[in-house]
């Protein structure tokens, strides 16, 4: 994992540094790098790995919410915490699925929250997930998979490249996937929340509706607490 900052007053850069270093070593983790910026052009520039983004609005030169629309550009998946004082930004920077807006002075309680969600769902997003065929063994981040579904006595596992049949049972795959991430809505079927598109009583459509899974009756209100869960934690 790589944490970038970028804000153009060093009292702050310095404060969120201090407050990262502070969450990793009270939770006993190894802390990530950490890359600090004081405008948004040299942001951009950077070529490493952006995964976590603590984003100021006001800087000079180009603003926060350009900054982080190019960023998204580039990686759907970073995480962009929105860092200002400045409440009326935060419908702009809504629409580019900001994660987490943060006000200034930054409350350290509400911070440390916010932080474990952003791991939680970083985690969630990058785990690697091995995929047991009787060839071989795949290798696919989480988030590339899109259900596991099963045929009979076969079970198959959806990606975004490719399916697969599985040497695993459906319990090994109701135990392995996130929980966060993933919700078993039939005895036949595990869904990736990441690909929903849509559902109702008794049916969820996953990757605009090229496949679709069932949805137990019983089991409606559950999933949609969870999905809508899941939502929440990815704006």
């Amino acid at each position: 994992m790589r944490i970038l900052i970028c804000d153009d007053d060093p009292l702050m850069v310095e404060q969120l540094h201090n407050y990262i270093q502070f969450y990793f070593e009270h939770h006993h983790i190894k802390c990530p790098e950490i890359v600090s910026f004081s405008c948004g052009e040299d942001l951009l520039a950077d070529n490493g790995e952006k995964d976590l983004v603590f984003l100021d609005i006001e800087m000079p030169g180009v603003n926060g919410i350009y900054v982080g629309n190019e960023l998204k550009k580039q990686n759907k998946n970073i995480l962009i915490f929105v860092v200002t004082s400045y409440a009326e930004y935060l419908d702009d920077a809504m629409r580019f699925h900001v994660f987490r807006y943060l006000s200034k002075p930054l409350d350290l309680s509400r911070f440390f929250r916010n932080m474990k969600d952003a791991l939680v769902y970083f985690n969630a997003i990058t785990v690697k997930i091995p995929i047991e065929t009787k060839q071989m063994t795949y290798i696919f981040p989480a988030s590339q998979i899109i259900a596991v579904e099963a045929q009979g006595r076969k079970v198959i596992v959806h990606t975004t490249s490719q399916n697969f049949v599985s040497v695993q049972n459906m319990n090994y795959w109701a135990e392995l996937l996130p929980k966060n991430c993933f919700f078993q809505t039939h005895r036949s079927f595990i869904v990736n929340f990441k690909h929903v598109t849509d559902f109702d009583h008794t049916t969820v459509h996953l990757t605009d509706q090229q496949l679709t899974a069932y949805l137990t009756r019983r089991k409606y209100s559950a999933f949609k607490n969870a999905y809508f869960l899941y939502l929440e934690s990815t704006r």
